[in-house]
């Protein structure tokens, strides 16, 4: 379903207007603003897709009337109210009058932008033909996750090789996600209803991993008490992932390049040659090539498993990806621990922006699941970057401009430092641009490429 998802928000105060169009706006929501509730009332239809955002005090109609008009007119359709005047009793009568929620003015944005999705969920099912198919296989976007073109680019990769089965080494650092491109070739491949079939090579002894790899027969060694079918033979007609390859011992590489080349796999003790049909993924964190010269690794090995290669950069190189990533990372701990998602502040949200993320999106993944259960750990921490008067209320003002602060630094992260091209993705013009950098202290230069 490529519908735009549409606000209509109403509000007879014109400043409040223009600031929450403004923000939706830049969030990727359509906004159709009315001062004038009758007005707003008549542009809806059964079919919309689209929720309301409403002030619940204005003149000639209040909110709860202007609620239940809607609900007469397009049933199910979430209308969030808003009220900058604290009235419980107003908040509990909307929600059982079928109200989505109430919010409170001052709204912090992130918070809105949470609800406004939720809503969005809610209606996607209620209208004939948006509900989501449960069966469908997931996109590309949705299994590779990210906004830079780096990731872009490597989702293109992904469908191209997926489609010829060649053998392929993924190249990145700990914790850059090998194993979710090895996955994504995988589920995007002939072979995607096959055995998807991954080992570690790292940290094992020589005799262990020829045994998960090749198999053994029965009394091959000591303790071979059973015969033992390896990775190899399970990946039979589909894929066998080989994580941390450069830890592998040569002699074990030797008979691996063996498999590679005939396509048959002998179990350890064994003089039966098994023939296999697989496509071989390996990746490292490591550079084969280089390592291969030093003679730490077989050269003819690189060579033969080096039919194509996908590089995944450092998630420090692509800032752009961490807000889509964080959200996604943060879902998943909501489900994995049965917990509603926090809000995420602005403060919070250019504070995932600017660190350096030395795990990647390992270190990413850690960071959401301890800000969902609200605890500290070793390393970057969002509750440490939670401003010092929160429990006194939000300014709406300061709560603008860090949002406005971390847009502008996705938009320089997305572009690497080029105004131009900023000033198109946000449609400004160039010297309000430039204006609003110099208002932040933001420095387009700490935003391009560091060429070493």
């Amino acid at each position: 379903m490529n519908k735009p998802k549409t606000v209509v928000l109403i509000d007879d105060e014109i400043d409040v207007i223009e600031a929450l169009t403004e923000m939706l706006e830049l969030e990727g929501f359509e906004v159709l603003p009315f001062t004038d509730p009758k007005a707003a009332l008549k542009s809806l239809r059964p079919d919309s897709y689209c929720i309301v955002l409403c002030d619940v005090k204005m003149p000639h109609i209040d909110g709860l009337t202007l609620l239940d008009a809607i609900k007469k007119r397009v049933p199910g359709l979430p209308v969030l109210l808003m009220s900058g005047h604290g009235d419980i009793p107003m908040a509990t009568q909307a929600i059982k009058n079928g109200a989505y929620d109430f919010l409170e003015k001052p709204m912090v944005p992130s918070n809105l932008i949470i609800k406004l999705n939720e809503a969005f969920a809610r209606r996607t099912l209620e209208i004939p033909g948006c509900a989501l198919d449960n069966n469908k296989s997931p996109t590309i976007e949705e299994f590779v996750i990210g906004e830079s073109k780096s990731i872009e680019q490597i989702r293109q990769k992904i469908l191209l090789l997926a489609q010829t089965g060649v053998d392929t080494i993924i190249n990145g650092d700990t914790g850059t996600g090998k194993e979710v491109v090895a996955n994504a070739l995988h589920q995007f491949s002939q072979r995607r209803d096959q055995a998807f079939v991954a080992i570690n090579c790292g940290g094992m002894t020589e005799s262990i991993i020829e045994s998960e790899l090749f198999g053994h027969e029965l009394g091959s060694f000591t303790n071979a008490s059973k015969k033992r079918i390896g990775k190899i033979e399970l990946a039979n007609n589909g894929t066998l992932f080989l994580d941390e390859i450069e830890s592998m011992p040569i002699g074990v590489q030797i008979k691996l390049l063996r498999v590679l080349q005939e396509r048959v796999v002998e179990r350890v003790g064994g003089n039966k040659l098994i023939p296999v049909n697989i496509v071989v993924i390996a990746a490292s964190k490591a550079n084969l090539e280089a390592l291969s010269d030093q003679g730490a690794f077989r050269k003819d090995l690189f060579y033969r498993l080096n039919v194509a290669s996908i590089n995944i950069p450092k998630l420090n190189k692509r800032i752009e990806d961490v807000h889509p990533l964080f959200c996604h990372f943060v879902q998943k701990s909501c489900q994995k621990f049965q917990a509603q998602p926090p809000v995420l502040l602005c403060e919070q949200l250019l504070a995932l922006n600017m660190h350096d993320w030395p795990g990647n999106t390992r270190e990413l993944r850690n960071v959401a699941d301890r800000f969902v259960l609200g605890i500290d750990g070793q390393g970057f921490n969002l509750q440490n970057t939670m401003p010092e008067n929160t429990d006194e209320g939000f300014d709406f003002d300061l709560q603008m401009e860090g949002y406005e602060k971390a847009v502008l630094s996705e938009a320089l992260a997305k572009s690497e430092g080029n105004i131009n091209v900023s000033s198109e993705q946000l449609n400004l013009p160039r010297k309000t641009l430039y204006r609003k950098l110099k208002k932040y202290n933001i420095n387009k230069s700490d935003f391009r490429v560091k060429v070493k």
